[in-house]
């Protein structure tokens, strides 16, 4: 669910900053490690390297 879209901008370095609302609304603390990877059509998902990992030892994959 998409509560507040935040428009980002993906600066020459490849880097791209996300809003505190918005992670505070996904509950990712500051310093919390995130894996990344591209999905479908140009989506990019950001999840909790923890709950990443761990869904991959309990086979559920990502």
């Amino acid at each position: 669910m998409i509560r507040e879209p935040a428009e980002v901008v993906v600066r020459a370095d490849g880097r791209v900053e996300l809003p505190l609302g918005l992670l505070a609304e996904a509950g990712v603390d500051l310093g919390e490690r995130l894996l990344a990877f591209s999905a479908d059509d140009g989506l990019i998902v950001l999840r909790r390297l923890e709950d990443a990992t761990r869904d991959l030892l309990d086979g559920q994959g990502l």
